[in-house]
């Protein structure tokens, strides 16, 4: 909203109808108090410009109760004021909709040019539009859909896991919100051992066992968390084994990371292709599973590892590629898929026997394939991690 002393500066006459400088400010004042609680009930309290979003009830600094807000004019009072008013009706310049909730700061922002600079009109009712559909559809949500973010990332050879709330939450909307305003985090802080280390595994085990149980597994038993919403970046064999954990002792949604675009969203209209199974000619020696979903693995490979007179059940795609997981329905598919082929490995070499499973797959894909493990019913599994600085497929996990 332009300030009259500006307006004055800049030689600016009042409109119109208007007799004074002083009747000018008055009347840029005279927002109607029902108007007020409007504007700030479709804002939520927080500040409408786009990535702002700051709350306006309390100081950024000391969090007392402050009112912080400030009602800017999209269109201008004056006609000389930032983006001007074109020919407005005087009785639309202080309605809802010429009026954008934000902070001291972002008001100097959008005013400071005097035709509102690459601030436009249309940018700012777009801005204004966006933020109060958001706040429509965030109040709107059955508190039913209360979900705890759960963020579990562990070294890939050099690289670190980008996990954060932000991201978390935003990929979750619509369909589920955060229960809390922090994640639940189950990785090791500032870990220095990669996959190539020997004490890798065990360490990283260990530690993933241990803050499940205390921030995860004692939560769940007392009733504090009913629902999980799981992001995670790690090796596949501890990515199985979080799922294992995780079971099905509570309901989950599992999410991926996708490449192109980079985002947790699950994209719409995707494609999303059926899963191949492909089983043994002899159903004798070690037993095998291969999932052969983000890479091909070279079946020579398995061998290598685990001789030559294995049996060895592979699920593939068509084509597979490391962006091949694309919806929540291609995901729910892969857990019927996996137990039907758990069941016929057991069927066919018996319980006791272990299997022996290398993954190349998407990491959802990873945390469902230990989701769907029956720990009284299923055989022991030994997980394979591919290190290229090993040499190939080396034994990661044991589960028994």
């Amino acid at each position: 909203m332009t300030d009259p002393i500006l307006a004055l500066n800049r030689s600016v006459a009042p409109s119109p109808g208007i007799s004074s400088l002083k009747e000018l400010k008055d009347l840029s004042r005279s927002i109607s108090i029902a108007t007020q609680n409007f504007l700030w009930g479709r804002a939520a309290g927080r500040c409408e410009f786009a990535g702002c979003n700051r709350p306006l009830w309390k100081s950024s600094v000391t969090n007392e109760r402050v009112n912080i807000a400030q009602k800017a004019h999209i269109y201008s009072f004056s006609e000389g004021g930032p983006r001007g008013n074109d020919g407005l009706p005087p009785e639309d310049l202080n309605s809802i909709d010429n009026l954008i909730l934000v902070c001291h700061e972002c008001h100097q922002k959008i005013d400071a040019a005097v035709d509102g600079g690459c601030y436009t009109a249309s940018l700012l009712q777009q801005m204004k539009r966006e933020h109060e559909r958001r706040i429509e559809l965030i109040t709107g949500i059955d508190p039913t859909r209360k979900s705890h973010i759960l963020l579990y990332g562990a070294n890939i050879g050099e690289h670190s896991a980008p996990l954060n709330f932000a991201g978390a939450a935003t990929a979750m909307f619509p369909h589920r919100y955060p229960a809390s305003d922090h994640a639940i985090s189950l990785g090791l802080k500032n870990s220095a051992v990669s996959d190539r280390d020997e004490q890798f595994w065990l360490s990283e085990r260990e530690n993933l066992e241990k803050q499940f149980a205390r921030r995860v597994r004692d939560r769940i038993s007392d009733g504090e968390i009913a629902h999980l919403s799981v992001f995670s970046l790690a090796p596949q064999p501890l990515l199985i084994h979080l799922g294992t954990l995780l079971g099905d002792i509570i309901s989950c949604d599992v999410f991926q990371l996708h490449r192109e675009p980079q985002t947790w969203v699950w994209p719409s209209g995707a494609e999303t292709p059926g899963y191949l199974i492909r089983e043994p000619e002899s159903k004798t020696g070690k037993a095998a599973l291969v999932l052969s979903l983000s890479a091909t693995i070279n079946l020579k490979r398995v061998t290598s590892v685990i001789g030559e007179d294995a049996s060895i059940w592979t699920i593939t795609v068509q084509t597979p590629h490391n962006d091949v997981m694309k919806s929540r329905e291609q995901l729910a598919g892969l857990r019927y898929v996996l137990r039907r082929t758990f069941d016929q490995i057991k069927f066919a070499l018996g319980q006791s026997a272990i299997l022996h499973i290398f993954p190349a797959a998407p990491v959802s894909a990873c945390l469902e394939i230990g989701r769907v493990r029956m720990p009284k019913a299923d055989m022991p599994w030994q997980l394979y991690d591919q290190v290229n600085s090993l040499g190939g497929f080396v034994p990661a996990l044991s589960i028994s």
